[in-house]
């Protein structure tokens, strides 16, 4: 039979080799490389943006991450092919993690090494927020090249989406707290002490639904339909957006109007929508704080990390946008993904304690005996393990802090018919005003808008010559995950 101190031993050695053979994701600083890439793309050179964000992600393996910051590069320079088939590329993995949910939500927590080592080894799958604005991003590329139909089946995938999302974190909600319960961890971010708990807990926080749902990606819905000529869908469209960002005359005018516009003949003009996003995402920063971690039947008060938001480039909306000098289009903001973010957080703690908890036990608990029985036998190599896994511990203690940083902070609407053609646009910001040019042809448009430090970029729809040229030159459409029967 093994003497205590091998066994122990043993346990020693493979976590120290879970420490360290977890390679460079335990100690990759998102934020530190972002920075670079967000830098680059805020001074308007998104070619060097896209540049650093390759020179960091050089393995030939890329994960979601890298495909939705491509992607929305992408986006800013008008490739809107290119943004889809980066952006397809992050469905596929986003539509792998639906299934598991559907099928085995546990298995989404099974993953020793961020028991072990920290959360950053985790497989990245997304925050709620993100998965959903990644539809809403494609079914914008579909409007941008004029394709109401694929948009369509994005808007479809948004609204399945958020089915699958609520139904899980209803389910993990119970899990954690049985879980906890079990062990007697803490999973309440204001029992830590010295934690921002304004940051994620305040009333603009709260008064979110939950941290995914959106009025713009419901907005956008009611538009699609709207132009399909489905009005009942496009009516539950205008009242979600409703709902999620209430006293808003715009969205209001847009249901009310509804039938009414459904109903008129072809005037000629162009229902145009324009979408203004502003800033940059928050990130997610790594800080130590005690957590009180039961060692030995005793709560002991161990350094921890968790993620705390921290604000990077808060978007301004400007207030209205002019058209051709002289009508005045009021912007009304309808998302705001700084604080969906910070609710994400809120709604991840418990889990992001819970690991930390029996992560910092496991640690605590093997740094223990092993110190005790290195002092019981005098045995100078279980006294060496003991403090290898002590500074295994400490400089792999880090939380996660992986989050889509080039998504705006802000995201505002204007709405207003235009004759087809090319029209003159001012917005005025806090930097001053942008002018730009923007032609818009057919039924029904979106013109992107993005401020980002002061520069402007403009998601221009496709011209209708240019798309047909396109569209002939393609053996097919563009191809996307074939969608649930399901409406909305």
């Amino acid at each position: 039979m093994p003497s205590p101190g091998r066994a122990w031993l043993r346990r020693a050695a493979v976590l120290i080799a879970l420490l360290w053979l977890s390679g460079c994701a335990a100690f990759r600083s998102y934020n530190t490389e972002l920075s670079g890439t967000l830098t680059q793309a805020s001074s308007g050179n998104l070619e060097a943006a896209i540049k650093t964000l390759e020179a960091n992600n050089k393995g030939p393996s890329k994960d979601l991450l890298y495909y939705l910051e491509l992607g929305e590069l992408q986006r800013l320079q008008d490739k809107y092919e290119a943004s889809q088939k980066s952006w397809r590329s992050a469905q596929t993995s986003v539509q792998a993690w639906e299934a598991t949910a559907q099928t085995d939500p546990a298995k989404l927590a099974r993953d020793a090494a961020s028991y072990v080592v920290n959360d950053k080894v985790r497989p990245y799958e997304g925050h709620d927020y993100e998965k959903v604005m990644l539809t809403t991003g494609i079914a914008l590329n579909f409007l941008a090249l004029g394709d109401l139909d694929n948009a369509r089946v994005a808007i479809k995938q948004t609204h399945e989406l958020e089915a699958v999302i609520a139904d899980l974190r209803s389910k993990e909600t119970y899990e954690v707290e049985q879980e906890a319960r079990k062990r007697g961890a803490v999973t309440s971010f204001k029992e830590l002490n010295g934690y921002p708990v304004q940051s994620i807990d305040n009333p603009e926080v709260n008064a979110l639904k939950n941290s995914y749902q959106s009025a713009l990606s419901h907005y956008l819905a009611g538009f699609v339909y709207e132009a399909l000529g489905e009005p009942s869908l496009a009516a539950a469209g205008y009242r979600q957006a409703i709902e999620l960002q209430p006293n808003q005359p715009q969205l209001e005018q847009a249901l009310a109007g509804l039938d009414q516009r459904v109903a008129a003949p072809d005037d000629g003009l162009t229902d145009t929508v324009f979408v203004i996003g502003s800033g940059t995402a928050p990130a997610r920063e790594s800080r130590q704080f005690p957590l009180p971690v039961p060692v030995n039947r005793t709560l002991v008060l161990i350094p921890v990390s968790f993620p705390v938001m921290q604000a990077t480039s808060s978007g301004v909306l400007p207030g209205q946008l002019e058209v051709d000098s002289a009508d005045r289009i009021p912007v009304t903001p309808v998302t705001n993904i700084d604080l969906m973010a910070r609710r994400a957080l809120k709604d991840e703690m418990p889990s992001i304690m819970l690991r930390g908890a029996i992560r910092s036990t496991a640690k605590a608990l093997t740094q223990y005996e092993l110190q005790h029985q290195a002092q019981q036998q005098n045995n100078t190599l279980l006294g060496l393990a003991a403090l290898a896994v002590t500074i295994g511990s400490v400089v792999t203690e880090s939380a996660d802090e992986r989050t889509w940083r080039s998504l705006p902070d802000r995201i505002g609407i204007a709405r207003m018919r235009l004759p087809p053609g090319t029209h003159s646009v001012t917005l005025r910001t806090p930097d001053g005003p942008h002018m730009f040019q923007v032609t818009v042809a057919g039924r029904h448009a979106v013109v992107g808008l993005r401020l980002m430090r002061g520069q402007l970029f403009v998601q221009a729809p496709v011209p209708q010559a240019t798309m047909h040229a396109t569209n002939a030159a393609r053996a097919a459409p563009l191809p996307i995950p074939p969608p649930n029967p399901k409406e909305q």
